[in-house]
């Protein structure tokens, strides 16, 4: 009750888009599977997969046509490959096979790993009914996916090696094999199901981008996390400059180095936002665009959350509840996805130091996202909210309450994206 009041108090408007999402304004991540009409085999492929994603699921559900099959098992493919990257207790020459083979086992109908000591080992265990579902895809479909799936073992593999990430182009480079070949074998997908145009499916400097610029914000935001899991994925390159070690960031007295580190870095992941841009202008099925849309929008709201901000080193930043809900309402045209971006650059401006040492470049990358993101109108929310909104959001607020469950349950298994 204490949120509530809070968001009362502070956030009114956000009150009316949660109870407008909860009224019926929740299309954009609105299932579209018939799971009575399913084999059983592909009824389970989307039980793991509500299981094992908080983001991935609701607007994979929501995709058109085949597309939403093919993306579902893709998830899983990557999902497993990946619990096999993180289980630390298969010895490394056998992890290092796993990772290189692991697309010829999607032709192997008898393959499963039962010794995994992961949380989603179950993808693992009945890989055999993913992979089923795999070789019923259309060729092409297939073809990506083990594709992308290669790719991305033989750059794990290599990373599976390492201890930290060392430069810049070393970070680029492990985003690149864990997300950014993500975007590309999507926006493949995208194109072989002929919603959208070759050209997405074509340019992949744009598509890997877009993986880069979530999976940069992911490591960004998840410093704590990664510490107190032994794992390092800040470059060197960067934190070397303000600390003898990563760690040394989470002392008071290195608060100051700690936050130019961050800002650093999150000027970096900005860097990919007119790419981001550029790849939202081209889509046109509105089920691929909200898929994509989404997480971007989050990605850009918890950048602007963490610029600047001590938090980052002593807990878990995050988006709020009601303005999650907001920006996934609107998030549905490119003068709205603009429309939305556009405050959290300024929110970054508004948060700049000249005394912080990446100012000039920060500066240089926010007047370059606000040209970019110019628009007729903000999120429209925004705009039209009148004091007899805030009147109403008042009146509802009990009725709301009612649905905080619901609520909940939709911001951590999708807008609390990961």
């Amino acid at each position: 009750m204490d949120l509530m009041r809070s968001m009362l108090a502070g956030h009114p408007e956000e009150i009316y888009s949660l109870l407008k999402f909860k009224l019926g304004g929740c299309e954009t991540v609105q299932a579209k599977c018939h799971y009575d009409q399913m084999c059983p085999s592909m009824r389970t492929c989307y039980q793991y997969l509500n299981q094992t994603s908080r983001s991935f699921a609701a607007v994979t559900q929501a995709l058109d046509g085949d597309l939403r099959d093919a993306v579902c098992i893709f998830y899983l493919v990557l999902r497993a490959l990946d619990t096999v990257e993180d289980d630390m207790t298969i010895p490394l020459d056998t992890k290092l096979d796993m990772l290189h083979s692991f697309h010829t086992y999607l032709q192997d109908p008898a393959w499963r790993f039962m010794e995994s000591n992961e949380k989603d080992k179950k993808v693992l265990e009945d890989f055999p009914t993913i992979s089923q579902e795999f070789r019923k895809l259309k060729p092409l479909y297939q073809e990506v996916i083990s594709d992308i799936c290669r790719r991305m073992g033989a750059g794990m593999a290599e990373f599976v090696q390492r201890s930290d990430v060392d430069t810049l182009a070393d970070w680029d480079k492990y985003c690149h094999y864990v997300a950014g070949l993500v975007g590309i074998g999507l926006s493949r997908l995208f194109s072989g199901s002929e919603f959208e145009d070759e050209l997405v499916g074509e340019d992949t400097d744009l598509a890997n981008s877009m993986g880069l610029f979530l999976q940069k914000t992911n490591i960004i935001r998840d410093y704590l996390e990664d510490q107190v899991d032994g794992r390092e994925f800040w470059p060197r390159q960067v934190w070397s400059k303000h600390a003898k070690k990563l760690s040394d960031f989470r002392q008071p007295e290195m608060s100051q180095n700690a936050l130019w580190c961050l800002n650093e870095l999150v000027t970096n992941a900005l860097l990919h936002v007119p790419d981001v841009l550029k790849y939202m202008s081209r889509l046109r099925n509105q089920s691929v665009f909200n898929f994509c849309a989404i997480p971007q929008v989050m990605a850009i709201a918890t950048l602007a959350r963490c610029y600047n901000n001590p938090k980052v080193f002593r807990g878990v930043v995050k988006i709020r509840k009601g303005e999650a809900v907001k920006m996934m309402i609107h998030a549905t045209s490119m003068e709205n996805f603009k429309g939305i971006m556009r405050p959290f650059c300024e929110e970054i401006f508004s948060k700049m130091t000249l005394q912080d040492p990446s100012y000039s470049v920060t500066m240089e990358t926010v007047d370059t996202i606000r040209q970019l993101t110019e628009t007729s109108h903000a999120l429209s929310v925004q705009r039209t909210l009148t004091p007899l909104h805030v009147s109403c959001a008042l009146v509802v607020a009990a009725i709301t309450w009612q649905y905080w469950t619901q609520i909940h349950w939709i911001y951590d298994h999708y807008l609390d994206w990961k």
